[in-house]
């Protein structure tokens, strides 16, 4: 049926020879003799030709455009009839399948298999990956060797998957989805009993929040945590952005989801949030996306079907599931406020999580932007102190231009701050409690380059809440008016289920919520494009001819050039109506919700904290702060030599206003040496102890050091002192203010030293007794002093720092000059100096 393949054509026709000429020929390697002359004749500015090129080129992209679109058609159907779909680029073993376990999930648990010639490392911590459940299948973790489990892989780390299934078991809840987390946690843990690290988990988005619950409920199976793009506190957000804030008021609450539900008999249809996510950019989705896969056809198409394999693979929730989501999350906003309660009564405060937590988000996203993402440390905590007493560690990291996707997608993201995370996980597992933010530079630009492992230096800089504000971005009043949308929410939820809900269960059947999933838009646009529409036939026989005989034409084609324009024109079309979209959106919600007469009418009127209490201002928990404290306090002047040089090594590095892995070296030097065989939990103990006291009452934590390093000897002061110079050297040269400290900390340990002292002039007839007494004298002067020294500490505080000043230069200066004259003088004078010593003590130090 083909009209060029008709042999009467070449004889009736005579053009037709042309075209068999264009077809025959290979990337114009035959052409007509003087063409190029007769072209100019006829065409002196080119533009015809011009004309010609592109014409020609914008159909053979076209078609060649169309075949992918067969192609993801294709894709599509095959990735929905898989039993377990996915798009991990690894292979994979199962371990534990969620659907055996006494509360059943649609989750399981997945080994992920190196590519050949990537060595594991055992002694390693896990490395576990949770996909977000939103809609999307499973995979987007693993999605490419440039990926978070690929990164993972490459650092050596033995890596798991925790994936899931198209469609949910029936009853399945959100606490058995986080229990069954939990299992395969501990599973993990049971297969690497050779170390002692718990493992680092990754959840991206969704699977973030998802984990922070599990890790409240069960902090002693985490380590490190990283939630990429999560967001945890719902109603947070900066006006002007963030517009999906706001659809839970402009429709009125949950009922909708709970419509929706009903409709699919009681499972939700992924394909709904997966709509919701492209509305909020309709230039991308509508047309930005579909010509970017246009004007670079020939390189494109394989990236292009990579993602929409992942894209387009969408799950089903369970109603329930769903509900809950909405209900407490999404509208409700209970999980940064604490208010959510297990069925046997367990509450999930995020407070428990025990383990370090990193937030990575994007000033681009527009799904979960910062505030949404770093909101939930605001609503826990009043101030840093009140991390700091919670023994939590918080650390956040802010890109500038990524989206969403790009945040666990981006190859650029994981080769920079993915690596970065995996690197330095031990370090943050160490670090002391605090909210810290972390920059990512190039290590050529920093100095002492090449002392660094990577090509980039991940920094820690402590913030406080003032800082923190200007990325959340706080206003309490639009606390009330999400307030308000809650509880508007729950009526029009109560009467729906009173009146609606009824009739929708009674007339829906299994058959009829399948054929509506089918028939929704975005799935009906992958089958209506895919082989199984009649229309489709020639395409691929099309799309070979075109790649036989390809005639792209060059960027400065007058006629390419204005298409070029065309497109950014519609685009910034499309954005202007975005924008006018969203505006009236928050505006419209900010003039319903903010009115008193409607918030009075709910009950919230005057109040919004009274639905929305911090926690962190309870009764109980001020109570625990100050009997941590006590604890603390009593603490300071316990302990061993241990406990001063890990107390001396924290001062002397706190000095400075950030952190990096170099500090890391000198932490992991002073483990190495201080007690090589303690474990790393142990270990971490012992530093964020240490800090604590430090940051509980810097000045007597300081002058507590000689009771600490009591009873040793000269040679084991010179040893300590010889440690921390060894560990403070293991990677570059101290900073001015750190070094100042380090004076300050020698001072200090010389104090510890045993003082000589000599009866005048023994007889030399005596020789045992005159050496007897020399032996033994020593011995007793240091035991007295420091117990004179523990109990002046116990009694008062203040006395101790008037007596042993740490904060006076001139102090430290004159106690090291009377300690070298003090050894260059004889042993006839031992009691002059003690006493010019104790003299210069109670002079009152400068501030």
């Amino acid at each position: 049926m083909n009209f060029l393949a008709n042999p009467l054509a070449k004889t009736m026709f005579p053009a037709n020879a042309f075209i068999s000429a264009w077809l025959k020929q290979q990337n114009d390697s035959t052409a007509i003799p003087g063409s190029e002359a007769i072209a100019s004749l006829f065409d002196p500015f080119g533009f015809g030709r011009a004309a010609f090129g592109y014409w020609r080129d914008s159909m053979e992209r076209s078609v060649l455009y169309l075949d992918v679109m067969r192609e993801r058609g294709n894709q599509y159907l095959e990735h929905m009839e898989q039993t377990k779909p996915n798009v991990l680029g690894f292979d994979t073993e199962v371990l534990m399948d969620g659907r055996t376990l006494p509360r059943p999930t649609n989750y399981e648990l997945l080994r992920v298999l190196p590519h050949e010639g990537t060595e594991i490392d055992l002694q390693k911590r896990p490395f576990v990956v949770v996909d977000p459940r939103a809609g999307h299948g499973p995979g987007i973790g693993g999605f490419k060797p440039d990926s978070e489990l690929g990164v993972a892989l490459k650092a050596g780390h033995p890596c798991y998957f925790i994936g899931f299934l198209p469609f949910p078991e029936p009853g399945q809840t959100v606490e058995d989805v986080v229990e069954s987390e939990i299992a395969f946690l501990r599973h993990v843990i049971e297969l690497h009993p050779e170390t002692t690290e718990k493992p680092m988990v990754v959840g991206n988005c969704q699977a973030g929040w998802q984990i922070m619950m599990a890790a409240a409920l069960e902090p002693d199976v985490f380590g490190p945590i990283l939630i990429a793009g999560a967001p945890l506190s719902y109603w947070a957000g900066e006006h002007g952005k963030a517009p999906m804030r706001y659809t839970g008021g402009m429709a009125g609450g949950s009922w909708i989801t709970a419509l929706t539900s009903d409709i699919g008999d009681g499972l939700f249809d992924g394909a709904w949030l997966v709509q919701n996510f492209e509305r909020l950019n309709p230039a991308n989705t509508y047309w930005k996306k579909q010509y970017h896969l246009y004007d670079n056809i020939d390189t494109e198409a394989g990236r292009y079907l990579d993602f929409e394999r992942w894209w387009g693979g969408h799950v089903v929730l369970g109603g329930e599931e769903i509900q809950y989501i909405v209900d407490n999350l999404f509208v409700g906003n209970r999980l940064s406020t604490a208010q959510l309660v297990t069925h046997d009564g367990r509450r999930i405060d995020l407070r428990n999580v025990r383990s370090p937590v990193v937030v990575f988000c994007s000033r681009g996203d527009d799904i979960t932007p910062p505030p949404q993402a770093l909101g939930w440390i605001r609503d826990l905590y009043a101030n840093t102190d009140d991390i700091i007493a919670n023994e939590q560690t918080i650390v956040y990291c802010q890109h500038d231009t990524t989206g969403h996707l790009g945040i666990f997608v981006s190859g650029s993201v994981s080769r920079k701050e993915h690596t970065e995370f995996t690197a330095n996980m031990d370090y943050i597992d160490v670090l002391p409690p605090g909210l810290y933010e972390t920059s990512i530079s190039p290590a050529e630009k920093g100095e002492d380059a090449e002392l660094f492992e990577r090509d980039y230096l991940l920094e820690f800089m402590p913030r406080n809440f003032e800082e923190l504000d200007q990325a959340v971005m706080h206003k309490p009043e639009d606390d009330r008016r999400f307030a308000t949308v809650a509880r508007i929410s729950e009526i029009n939820l109560g009467m729906y289920r009173l009146f609606l809900q009824p009739w929708l269960k009674a007339i829906m059947t299994p058959e009829a919520a399948r054929l509506i999933r089918r028939m929704h838009p975005i799935r009906l646009g992958y089958k209506l494009l895919s082989d199984r529409n009649p229309l489709s036939v020639p395409l691929p026989v099309m799309a070979e001819a075109v790649r036989k005989n390809r005639h792209p034409v060059s960027k400065d084609n007058l006629f390419k050039t204005l298409e070029t324009m065309g497109s950014d024109q519609l685009v910034a079309s499309l954005n202007a109506m975005r924008d006018l979209r969203d505006s009236s959106t928050e505006k419209m919600f900010m003039d319903i919700y903010g009115q008193p007469l409607l918030q009075a009418a709910v009950g919230l009127y005057g109040d919004a904290h009274v639905h929305r209490r911090r926690p962190g201002a309870e009764p109980e928990h001020r109570r625990f702060i100050e009997q941590r404290q006590e604890e603390l306090r009593e603490k300071i002047a316990k302990g061993s030599a241990h406990e001063a040089v890990m107390r001396s090594l924290i001062y002397v590095l706190g000095g400075a206003p950030a952190t990096d892995e170099r500090n890391f070296k000198r932490l992991r030097a002073s483990r190495a040496e201080l007690e090589p065989g303690i474990e790393l939990s142990d270990f971490k103990n012992l530093v964020r102890e240490q800090f604590f006291i430090l940051k509980l009452d810097r000045e007597q934590a300081l002058n507590s050091l000689p009771t600490l390093l009591a009873g040793s000897s000269n040679d084991d002061v010179d040893g300590y002192i010889s440690h921390l110079e060894h560990v403070f050297a293991a990677s570059g040269d101290l900073s001015e203010h750190a070094a100042e400290r380090f004076a300050q900390i020698k001072v200090l340990f010389d104090k510890a030293r045993p003082r000589k002292s000599v009866a005048n002039k023994p007889a030399a007839s005596k020789p045992t007794a005159s050496k007897a007494a020399s032996t033994t004298k020593p011995a007793a002067k240091p035991k007295a002093a420091t117990a004179k020294l523990a109990e002046t500490q116990t009694t008062s505080s203040a006395p101790v720092a008037k007596e042993q000043p740490v904060v006076n230069e001139e102090s430290v200066v004159k106690e090291s000059s009377s300690k070298s004259a003090a050894t260059s003088e004889s042993a006839s004078e031992p009691a002059a100096k003690p006493t010019s010593t104790t003299r210069r003590k109670k002079t009152p130090p400068k501030r």
